[in-house]
């Protein structure tokens, strides 16, 4: 897998002797996570294909050369911030499948470990699921690498959920994931509409929905 700063075969290499240094004294490293909120805000909101780099600058307070020299690219950053949010999410993923409880409860453990993993940076999800990029370059397959993880392991919890009711139909499981996929973009875009609502929030309004449809 790609790290975090790889780029497309056009990116532009990181100045020489750049790897230490920082800007206006700030370490490298910092500056680093600085430029990835930005980016990761930026992508979210408009898409690798509308993103300004401009804009991110700006918000950092650092030149537009200063972001190719740290990520080479365009596609360097956008890498950067996709490689940061999706082992994360994959892992936050995994952990509340593999969480104590019966099977019914297991929607309602993942949703809120979604939530609680996207609470700082709720754009990150749409880097992952970035619909402008264009199928066949490097970045769409790095996001569907990602989105596939993802996708199977919405694959295994629905297929449990309906086995544990007896239900071994592979249509019936493929349909409910799809349905499950669905439902979590849906939430995650009307949570980023409602900046005032926390992750705790969201999990305790999942909390009610999911009863109410159990009812």
């Amino acid at each position: 897998m790609n790290t975090a700063r790889a780029s497309s075969s056009s990116s532009t290499p990181p100045a020489k002797g750049a790897r230490g240094a920082g800007t206006k004294g700030i370490p490298r490293a910092r500056r680093e996570e600085q430029i990835l909120a930005a980016a990761m805000n930026e992508f979210g909101r408009h898409g690798h294909a509308s993103a300004s780099m401009a804009a991110i600058a700006g918000r950092v307070g650092v030149t537009k050369p200063m972001l190719y020299t740290y990520f080479g690219s365009k596609d360097g950053l956008y890498l950067a911030c996709l490689e940061h949010v999706a082992p994360r999410l994959v892992t936050t993923i995994e952990e509340a499948m593999a969480g104590e409880g019966p099977a019914a409860e297991t929607p309602h453990r993942v949703l809120s470990a979604v939530f609680h993993v996207l609470e700082e940076q709720r754009g990150a999800w749409f880097v992952l699921y970035d619909r402008t990029l264009k199928p066949g370059t490097d970045l769409y397959a790095a996001a569907h690498r990602h989105r596939r993880t993802i996708d199977d392991l919405a694959a295994s919890g629905t297929a449990d959920l309906l086995r544990g009711h007896g239900n071994e139909d592979p249509l019936d499981a493929d349909a409910l994931k799809h349905v499950w996929t669905g439902t979590v973009g849906a939430l995650v875009g009307w949570w980023t509409s409602h900046p005032d609502q926390s992750a705790q929030d969201m999990a305790a309004r999942c909390a009610r929905l999911l009863t109410a449809i159990r009812r």
